[in-house]
C-alpha cells in the first residue's frame, strides 16, 4: 500500500481514528457520544468554537493514478453572538479551512471560506460579508448518504490529474446548486417562513473577497459584477410524504470584456420528496438541474454562444441511524469556437452506505464512477475519453449539541 504525495490526508485520517477513544467518555456509550463545542462568555456576547474535520481513505482507478490514497479537510468554524429580550440576534460568524488539494471543495484555494456578520430579527436574517449567495441558502436536490463526498458538489474528489496534482473535478464540477456569486463578499437577506415559502436575495457587488465594494476581484479579462441572486423554497406534506422544491436564479454583468464574452446568467430548480415506510424507515428521492451561459460553470468564461447544464438524481433509504443510496449524474459544457473550448461532457454514478457513529461521528462507505468526454484535444490520459473509478470510506467528525 502507497500513499505517495498524499501524507497530509493520511495523517488527518489516522487522527480522526484515533481522536474516537480518547475524546469518548470511558463510561459513555460511543452512540450517545458528542462532542460539544468549547463556548465561553465575552461581556454579553457568547464565543461559540465549532469544527469539523473529515478523512478520506480511498483507492482510485484511473490512468497515471492508482493505489490507495487519502485526503480529508479540518474547518474552524467560530461564532461570536449576542441575543436580546427583543429576538434580535447579532453574530459574527467565520469558516476556516485547511485541506489537502482534493477536498478543497467549491471554494478551490481559500482558507476563509466563510466570515460575515448577521442580525437576525423575526423579520427574517441580514447578512453580509464572505458568505454563500442566496441559491446556495435555500436549494433543496436530492438525498446525499454523506455530503462530503457525494456526485454533486462534494468537498471532497478521488481522482487527481498527475500532472498539476490538483482535482479532476476542476475541469467541469458536477454542481448542481445556482451559485455563481460563489463566496464572493455580498450582502444576503434570507426571509422567515410563511405557509411553508422562504425567500431569499443576495447581492455581491464584485468577485471580490473583503466587505462588498472594497475589492473589484481578480485582474483578468471577462470578470463578473453585480451579482444579483434570488432563490424560493417551499416546503409541504402531502399525502404523507415530506416534499421540498426551490428554485433559483443569477445574474451578472461582465466587466473587461473580450469579444463575445458577457453577463452570467445561472438558473436551476430542485426537489425532495421524504415519505415515511414504517415509524423508522424513511425512502428519500429527488434531484436538481442547473443551466448556464458560463463554461462548466466558470463565471469567468460566460460567452454568448455558451450554455453548461447539469442534473443530479438520488434516493436513499434510511432509518436515522444507517442510511444507503445510489445517485446519478451527468452534465454537458457545449464548445465555444471563439474562445478555443471544446465541447466537454460528464456522467456519474454512485452508491454508497452510511451510519451515523454518534451524533458527532460519521462514517460512509461506496463506489464511484466518472467519465468525460471532449470533442476536441485530449485529456491528460492522451485520449478524449477519460474513464475513472473509486471505492472509498469517509470519516467525519464534527462539533454538536445533544
Amino acid at each position: 500500500m502507497h500513499f505517495g504525495k498524499t501524507g497530509w490526508g493520511t495523517g488527518l485520517v489516522a487522527v480522526l481514528v484515533a481522536a474516537i477513544p480518547l475524546a469518548t467518555p470511558a463510561h459513555a456509550a460511543l452512540g450517545d457520544w458528542a462532542l460539544a463545542p468549547p463556548s465561553f462568555a465575552v461581556g454579553s456576547a457568547e464565543l461559540r468554537l465549532n469544527g469539523a474535520a473529515n478523512g478520506a481513505l480511498f483507492s482510485p482507478h484511473q490512468p497515471g493514478w492508482r493505489g490507495a490514497q487519502a485526503s480529508g479537510a479540518f474547518l474552524f468554524m467560530p461564532q461570536l453572538r449576542r441575543d436580546y429580550d427583543s429576538g434580535l440576534s447579532l453574530a459574527l460568524n467565520g469558516t476556516f479551512a485547511a485541506a489537502d488539494p482534493l477536498s478543497r471543495g467549491r471554494y478551490d484555494r481559500d482558507v476563509i471560506e466563510r466570515l460575515s456578520a448577521s442580525a437576525r430579527t423575526g423579520l427574517g436574517t441580514l447578512e453580509i460579508g464572505i458568505s454563500d449567495g442566496a441559491g446556495t441558502a435555500l436549494a433543496a436536490g436530492g438525498p446525499k448518504v454523506d455530503a462530503a463526498v457525494s456526485l454533486d458538489n462534494p468537498r471532497t474528489s478521488f481522482h487527481r490529474d498527475p500532472g498539476t496534482g490538483r482535482a479532476v473535478r476542476a475541469l467541469f464540477p458536477l454542481r448542481t446548486q445556482v451559485s455563481a456569486s460563489s463566496n464572493y463578499a455580498k450582502f444576503v437577506y434570507t426571509s422567515p417562513s410563511l405557509f411553508g415559502a422562504q425567500l431569499a436575495l443576495s447581492f455581491a457587488p464584485t468577485e471580490g473577497k473583503q466587505l462588498p465594494f472594497l475589492d473589484a476581484g481578480p485582474d483578468v479579462p471577462g470578470r463578473q459584477a453585480t451579482f444579483w441572486e434570488a432563490a424560493l423554497r417551499y416546503e409541504t406534506e402531502f399525502a404523507g410524504a415530506g416534499i421540498a422544491a426551490s428554485a433559483a436564479v443569477s445574474e451578472s454583468r461582465g466587466e473587461r470584456k473580450l469579444p463575445g464574452q458577457q453577463g452570467t446568467s445561472d438558473f436551476g430548480f430542485g426537489l425532495r420528496v421524504d415519505y415515511p415506510l414504517t415509524e423508522e424507515l424513511t425512502a428519500s428521492l429527488g434531484g436538481a438541474w442547473r443551466q448556464s451561459n458560463a463554461y462548466a460553470f466558470n463565471v469567468k468564461q460566460t460567452w454568448q454562444p455558451s450554455i453548461t447544464r447539469a442534473q443530479h438524481a438520488s434516493a436513499m433509504l434510511g432509518d436515522g441511524v444507517w442510511r444507503l443510496g445510489v445517485e446519478y449524474g451527468n452534465g454537458v459544457a457545449k464548445e465555444v469556437g471563439i474562445a478555443g473550448l471544446p465541447r466537454l461532457g460528464l456522467n456519474g454514478w454512485q452508491a454508497s452506505a452510511g451510519y451515523r457513529l454518534s451524533p458527532s461521528l460519521n462514517v460512509s462507505a461506496g463506489w464511484q464512477r466518472l467519465g468525460y468526454g471532449r470533442n476536441a484535444g485530449n485529456f491528460f490520459s492522451g485520449t478524449p475519453q477519460l474513464k475513472m473509478d473509486a471505492v472509498f470510506l469517509n470519516l467525519s467528525l464534527q462539533t454538536s449539541e445533544q
